[in-house]
């Protein structure tokens, strides 16, 4: 299992449109993907998630991968929170 640590630097959070880039990245993944921000973990690949959480520009969020790409899908989920 990988981890990093990220701000989100996009403007207005994550609204719709960048769940739903989350979302079809994490299901193309064979890895297995977890955000925490504060205290709730997230699963990426269910939007209603994404979108409850809340994320806000300047959250910190911890990025968890585990699985056989996991260095690699992490780098690439850590993108779309910029």
């Amino acid at each position: 299992m990988v981890s990093k640590n990220v701000i989100v630097t996009c403007p207005n959070g994550i609204h719709a449109r960048n769940a739903s880039e989350i979302v079809q990245f994490a299901m193309q993944c064979r890895s297995e993907l977890m955000i925490t921000v504060g205290e709730r973990r997230v699963n990426p690949k269910e939007i209603f998630s994404l979108m409850a959480a809340s994320i806000k520009q300047g959250d910190e969020l911890i990025l968890q991968c585990s699985g056989e790409n996991e260095q690699e899908d992490l780098e690439k989920l850590g993108k779309l929170f910029l």
